[in-house]
């Protein structure tokens, strides 16, 4: 049997809601196991649900997808976050990567693209839209990665890759508790707070491809 991947959509208009649960539900590996309709809406049904993939909205009333995301990393929701909005500019994308989104897309993306952005948010990659990573690219830059020795830059990369710390000892030829010191001290050196993040600078900065 399939692996199925749960997904909680989060949209403050009902017909979007319901069109993308009519889709996701049709796919074999997709099952839509809640729906919210604002920042804190999605923040208690991902507590109560425990989703594996969260598909949030920015821009609703009340609380936003931004406070959604401060909330889901304030609570421990494991979910990882797709951002899909109509909203392109730096000023609504650069709070929601910040806040924690694993990817982001707009909300005109092709339908087999979505599905395909699901499950690769879900596999642990990160997954940015072309114009989002330019904007993110014209964003401040940080000095951390001047800091970083040449074996944090290789242990950056494999996080940005999506490889949990079991997978970046084999391919290294280091020890979990070697990687995880390395990843301890990154986190540190670039002032992020999860490896989310630390993938994301890896991107923006151009340490590895946002394909």
């Amino acid at each position: 049997m399939t692996e199925q991947i749960r997904v909680l959509v989060v949209d403050d208009h009902p017909v979007v809601r319901q069109g993308l649960r009519t889709f996701l539900d049709v796919q074999g590996d997709l099952t839509v196991v809640g729906e919210a309709a604002d920042g804190a809406g999605c923040v208690a049904a991902a507590v109560e649900l425990d989703p594996d993939v969260i598909l949030l909205d920015l821009r609703m009333p009340d609380s936003d997808g931004v406070d959604a995301l401060r909330g889901l990393r304030e609570r421990g929701v494991r979910a990882r976050v797709l951002v899909i909005t109509s909203f392109p500019e730096a000023a609504t994308v650069l709070p929601a990567v910040r806040a924690g989104a694993a990817g982001y897309v707009y909300k005109d993306v092709d339908p087999p693209a979505l599905v395909a952005a699901i499950r690769a948010v879900h596999a642990g990659h990160v997954l940015l839209h072309p114009e989002v990573a330019r904007l993110l690219a014209t964003g401040r830059e940080h000095s951390g990665d001047r800091r970083l020795t040449a074996r944090e830059r290789d242990v950056l990369a494999e996080i940005a890759r999506g490889r949990s710390n079991r997978e970046i000892a084999r391919g290294l030829g280091l020890s979990e508790k070697t990687v995880k010191t390395h990843v301890s001290s990154v986190l540190a050196k670039l002032g992020v707070q999860d490896r989310t993040q630390a993938a994301l600078y890896a991107v923006r900065t151009g340490l590895v491809n946002a394909d």
